[in-house]
Parts: C-alpha cells; sequence; structure tokens
C-alpha cells in the first residue's frame, strides 16, 4: 500500500504540493485528474523515488520510497516526458533494463514488443510520439512491478492502443495483484480504466472516491412537468424551495438539475413543488461533470473568459507541478 501524509514539495516559492494525504490499496487502479498545475506529476515522481519530499511521508507498507533501493525494484514509472538513450533502439534499452532492474522478463518483453508490433531494433528517434509511449509501456510492464506509475499514458495513443494499453493493466492487477496509479487529462479514459479516483487542485486533494460510486456532494436529478406548467419556466421555483442549484437546463417542460445536497433530501424537498412534477430521476454524473461542478466550486472556471476576451485570466500555478 501506498500511503502519503501531509505530503509536501516546492520547487523554490512554487508550492507543487500542499500537505497532501491519501491513499493507493494493493490491487487497484488509482487515477489522478485535476488542473494543469494541481501536482499529479510531481506525485507520481514522488512516488518513484525521483524527487524527495519536501515535507510529511511517502511510504510503501511503511518504508519511505526516498533512497530506498529495496521499494524502488517494486516501481516502475512511464514519465509523461521521456527519455532514451541517445540512438537507442527499443532491444538495446531493454538490455539496459535487463541490467539494473532484476525483475525484467525477456518473456514479457518479446510477448509485449509482438503484440504492440514494434519494430524493436529500429531507432527509437524514428518513432512517433505514440510509438515512443508504446515503447515506454512495454519497457516499464516487462519489468512486472509491484506498482506501476504512469504519468499520461494515453496521450498520443489511438483508439486501438489505448485499449490495449487498458487490458494490459487490467491483466496485471488481475492476475499479479498489481497497483497503477494513472494521471491523465482524459476523462473518459479515467472513468473508463479506474477503480479509485482523487481529484487535485493546487496541490491538494479535491475530493477522492471509488469510481463505482462517486462521492460529491453533487447530484443529477432530472424533473419532468405535466402541461398544466408553463413551458418556459426557469430555475427560481427549484432555489425558492432551498436548492442549491449549480447548474440548470430546461427543454420545454423537463429540467436538468445539478444540485449540491443529498438525493433524499432534494427529492423531498422537490415533492412541495406546485405544480407538481409527474417524474423526479436522480441520473448518474459523469466523472467530466464532477471534474467541471467541483473545479468551478473553488474558482476554477473559464466561462468567463470565453464570454469576454479582454478580461486576464486568473493566475495558475506552474506547470512544474503538473
Amino acid at each position: 500500500m501506498i500511503q502519503a501524509s501531509d505530503l509536501t514539495k516546492r520547487f523554490g516559492t512554487a508550492v507543487a504540493l500542499d500537505s497532501l494525504t491519501c491513499q493507493v490499496p494493493e490491487g487497484v487502479i488509482y487515477g489522478l485528474v485535476g488542473s494543469n498545475g494541481a501536482g499529479k506529476s510531481t506525485f507520481l515522481r514522488l512516488a518513484a523515488g525521483v524527487y524527495r519530499p519536501d515535507g510529511g511521508t511517502l511510504t510503501v507498507d511503511g518504508a519511505a520510497i526516498w533512497e530506498n533501493p529495496a521499494i524502488k525494484e517494486q516501481i516502475a514509472f512511464v514519465p509523461d516526458e521521456l527519455y532514451f538513450l541517445p540512438q537507442a533502439s527499443l532491444e538495446r534499452m531493454s538490455y539496459t533494463y535487463a541490467d539494473n532492474f532484476p525483475d525484467f522478463s525477456r518473456e514479457r518483453y518479446t510477448e509485449l514488443v509482438q503484440t504492440f508490433q514494434l519494430d524493436p531494433r529500429a531507432n527509437l528517434n524514428t518513432f512517433s510520439k505514440g510509438m515512443r509511449r508504446q515503447a515506454a509501456i512495454i519497457l516499464a510492464l516487462s519489468r512486472r512491478p509491484r506498482y506501476l506509475l504512469l504519468d499520461e499514458v494515453f496521450d498520443g495513443l489511438d483508439p486501438i492502443v489505448r485499449t490495449l494499453v487498458r487490458r494490459l493493466i487490467y491483466r496485471d492487477v488481475m492476475d499479479r495483484g498489481a497497483s497503477a496509479i494513472i494521471s491523465s487529462h482524459s476523462l473518459r479514459e479515467l472513468e473508463d480504466t479506474c477503480d479509485q479516483l482523487a481529484l487535485l487542485h493546487k496541490g491538494g486533494i479535491v475530493f477522492e472516491s471509488d469510481m463505482g460510486d462517486l462521492q460529491t456532494s453533487l447530484i443529477k436529478l432530472q424533473v419532468a412537468f405535466g402541461p398544466e406548467c408553463a413551458a418556459d419556466f426557469t430555475e427560481e421555483p427549484f432555489t425558492t424551495l432551498g436548492l442549491d442549484v449549480v447548474d440548470f437546463n430546461r427543454m420545454g417542460r423537463v429540467a436538468t438539475l445539478i444540485v449540491r445536497g443529498t438525493a433524499t433530501d432534494a427529492t423531498a424537498r422537490l415533492a412541495a413543488l406546485n405544480p407538481a412534477p409527474v417524474l423526479v430521476e436522480v441520473l448518474p454524473l459523469s466523472l467530466e461533470e464532477v471534474f467541471l461542478y467541483e473545479m468551478e466550486a473553488i474558482g476554477y472556471r473559464f466561462g468567463d473568459v470565453l464570454e469576454s476576451p479582454q478580461t486576464p485570466q486568473a493566475p495558475q500555478s506552474q506547470e512544474v507541478a503538473s
């Protein structure tokens, strides 16, 4: 289990992670999503032992990761910015990995090269961005690590290869009990891939939840009215009931609302509407909706900028903490 407690990392005066606390259990796919500069890449580099924490702790089964070779041997890291030896081929990189990582499996490497259909003897400099990422994934998976850290792993991959990568990660988690931590700006990929999710902003966690049951204070409601209701009604009747309406959309006599609160409280309040709705349904929230509305709640939004091009955007932290 990876455990972060009050984890802090600074780069000069910029705070990349600010007293972050989270837990990554065994045998799960754990997703990291957040704004640019939220601290996702920084967390992964700390978990890989590339960076040293400036405060707090980051441990595997209670043992610190920094300067701990025994722990680092259990971790494979694919960064967003890939690095290969100059003029190296995938084959040459495989021997470098085999020399440095005792867990490197030549059998697994050969299997993966055939699966991805890459030329192992071609110079990696001739590979496209997506092919280079495939090469890095092959090398990491060939180690059969206990923990797989993947930063923007789907970036540059076509849909077929993305599906293949997801299936390979699933197989490692299911067959070997491995754990994977994935950061991505592709919310759909995380929604389809992860067991658990952490939403980061400015170096802290906004919320952490199981993907099967997103534990957010937001709920999505669809409310339909009969012909006795005016078709041009507004959100005012809903706010008058005391509902904390985050977003309101209407199509004819059907309204869709994003409300902050609980489904039990919201549906009880809606029962007092006059005219009474003929249908009240609680709908599942997509990860994209959760991201947009939770981030807007803490002041991270672009609507005003898009509507008023002359209005300067609020300053954000530097990408060193992405």
